[in-house]
Formats: structure tokens, C-alpha cells, sequence
């Protein structure tokens, strides 16, 4: 009887390592296959490159000559816009040394046509907002006092309440 159990303790012990040495095996096939499968989506990536606002180093890493342009503090989002809009691959850097910031925009030197056309937008929208900005418009705040003055000169009628008692 002792023997038996020997025996069948033996066998679970002798089974139990060969399942833990199988899956030990298939961990590190399949650990493998992730490493495998992570370096080729960074080889992906890196022969792909983003598209639209990006890091100076980025744009420059791409090897495809980069030029550069002022614009001012105004609009910054509406150049992020037309940008995007035209498909212009461009990084912005803020130059924080002058009182009002100035911006530059980095761009690459073969999308000088698109970018044209985005500077043509752009000091057109810039141009129409200085139009409107130097027309005088009054106040919200001030049509709205005058129109409390309005409501408070109109006569109001006046409700007489009587109570009459019934009997």
C-alpha cells in the first residue's frame, strides 16, 4: 500500500514539472514573438513620419532641408489650421526672449508652394480681423444698460389687490 502511494506521488510530481516545463517553453516562444513583433512596428515607424505639427528635431531628422518664417503672436491657431488644411509638415518655436512672444515656423523646403498659399490665407484672415476689430462696436454691456434704462422708464401697471370678504 505505502509503495503505491510512493509510486502515484512520484508520477504527479514527474507530471507537474513536465507541464510547468512546457509552459515555461511556451512563455518564452511567445515572449519572443512580442520582441519580434515590437521591433517591427518601430521599423515601421521609423521609416514613416508624421504629418502636420511636429518637433524642429523631427522635422530636421527627416532629411528634406527645412526653412523657417516669423509670424507674430496673433493667429497662431488659425496658421495651425491652413497648415493642416494643405498638409504642410511644420514645427513652431516660441521666442520668448522679446516682451510680445514672436513666433517661427519651420517648414520643409518642398512644401514652399503649399506654404505660400497658407501665408496667402493667413494674412487674408488676419487682415479681415483688424477690419473688424477697428470698426467701433458698442459694448454688450452698454446696450445692455441702456435697454434696463427703457424697461425702467415704461409705466407699469399697477395691480390692485382687494380682498372683499363673503358672507
Amino acid at each position: 500500500m505505502q509503495e503505491e502511494v510512493e509510486n502515484k506521488t512520484v508520477n504527479l510530481a514527474v507530471k507537474t514539472t513536465k507541464v510547468s516545463l512546457r509552459l515555461l517553453i511556451k512563455a518564452l516562444i511567445a515572449y519572443k514573438r512580442k520582441l519580434e513583433n515590437k521591433h517591427r512596428l518601430k521599423q515601421v515607424a521609423k521609416n514613416t513620419h508624421t504629418k502636420g505639427k511636429q518637433s524642429v528635431k523631427e522635422l530636421i531628422g527627416q532629411d528634406q532641408g527645412v526653412s523657417s518664417m516669423e509670424i507674430g503672436d496673433s493667429g497662431i491657431r488659425d496658421f495651425k489650421k491652413l497648415a493642416n488644411k494643405y498638409g504642410v509638415d511644420f514645427a513652431i518655436v516660441k521666442d520668448k526672449n522679446e516682451t510680445p512672444p514672436k513666433y517661427t515656423v519651420f517648414f520643409k523646403a518642398r512644401d514652399a508652394d503649399a506654404i505660400t498659399q497658407v501665408l496667402k490665407e493667413y494674412a487674408a484672415k488676419q487682415t479681415k480681423r483688424k477690419k473688424s476689430a477697428e470698426k467701433e462696436r458698442p459694448s454688450v454691456l452698454q446696450k445692455l444698460k441702456k435697454f434696463k434704462e427703457k424697461v425702467a422708464s415704461m409705466p407699469r401697471k399697477s395691480k390692485e389687490k382687494r380682498k372683499e370678504m363673503e358672507r
